[in-house]
Order: structure tokens, then sequence, then C-alpha cells
């Protein structure tokens, strides 16, 4: 006569080739893995100097022409509904808080993008329905660490989301990204990151 526990046992393995089955329907054995993402800056090669063209352009202070590099992306996950790209600068702790410097956010890329052009206008809606947001304003901003200090570590993010976000600019770059932040948790699908260096010329 057969217990309360051996019915349970019994059942369970009846069960579970089933669920085996299942499992492997979904990931057929001997099928190569996705290729990751990988996001490239260009002009400059990943980990080496910014060039000083891309940097943040105030005259009399810092020398560059506060131009947004062109960023692409291969390799994007299936599913993805729109990117979302943050350049952040590594050495800045914002009002003694572990908040890096906001450079640049962009989200709701289109799906189909393949990258960022070169030279993106300012304004808070850019030309492809994306929106962004930098600490200077509604626009890029570019590297500006001082001469006098050592080189800053700028990484550039790209995240792919299964979702459009619902997010509108806030009042400053860091209320924005943060809510960027927090409306991605949960529907990232892949991401890739790319860095530079970057110190103003000795005057």
């Amino acid at each position: 006569m057969k217990t309360f526990a051996s019915f349970v046992v019994s059942g369970l393995l009846t069960a579970l080739p089933l669920a085996t089955t299942a499992l492997h329907a979904q990931q057929p054995a001997g099928a190569p893995p996705a290729p990751p993402m990988v996001l490239t800056v260009q002009g400059f090669a990943d980990g080496a100097d910014i060039p000083i063209k891309f940097s943040q352009a105030a005259p009399g202070v810092a020398p560059g022409e506060g131009l947004s590099p062109a960023i692409n992306w291969i390799n994007v996950p299936a599913g993805t509904q729109s990117f979302v790209l943050n350049m952040r600068d590594l050495d800045v702790a914002r009002n003694r808080t572990t908040d890096d410097q906001a450079h640049w956010v962009v989200w709701n890329i289109p799906a189909n993008a393949k990258g960022i052009a070169e030279g993106q206008p300012k304004g808070a809606q850019l030309p492809d329905g994306s929106f962004q947001h930098s600490a200077t304003g509604l626009m890029y901003r570019g590297p500006g660490a001082a001469a006098t200090g050592p080189k800053h570590h700028y990484v550039f993010e790209v995240y792919a989301l299964d979702i459009k976000l619902d997010v509108a600019p806030g009042a400053d770059a860091f209320e924005s990204r943060n809510k960027v932040f927090q409306a991605m948790q949960g529907h990232v699908l892949g991401k890739a990151v790319y860095s530079g260096l970057f110190r103003r010329p000795a005057q």
C-alpha cells in the first residue's frame, strides 16, 4: 500500500522528464550562444585618450568643440524595442555621494538604430525621436577634467531594452538619469561598454 509521500515522489519523478523536455526545447542542445553586443566610439580606441574635439567647449577654459562622437553598436539582442546610451565620468563623486557625472543620457533610441551620428544637436528631443540630457543641459556634455589633475575615466554604455520608456526629461540630468534607470529595471536584454581618458591640455 502506497503512502502519501510515495505518491508525491512518484508524481515528481513522472513530471521531471516533461520539465526537462521543455527546458531543452527552449535551449536546443549544441546551439551556439548569441554573440554579445559590441559598442564602438569613433575617433579613439577603447581605453585611449579622447580627442579634444569631443571635449567641452568653453572659451578661455576648455579648448574642445563640444562635438558628440559617432557611436555604433552591433549584435543587437532579439526582441529589442529601444536603446539607452549613458556617458559618465567615473572619477567624480557628486555632492559627496556615489553619483558620478552625467555627461550624456539618451533614451528611447529607436530599435532599428545602429548607432548615433557625430555632432548631435541641442534640444530635449533628437531627430530620431529619442530624448537627451546632461549636466550641461539638453545637450551632449564633453569630457572636461582639469589640466592639473589626473586623467578622468569616461565610460559610454549602451543598453538594449525590451520596452520603450515612458520617461520625459526631468528638471536636471540627474533626475532624468534616475528616472530612466528606474524604468529600465527588469527590461535590459543586453549591454556594451566603451571607455576613454581625458584631461585638458595645460594652458
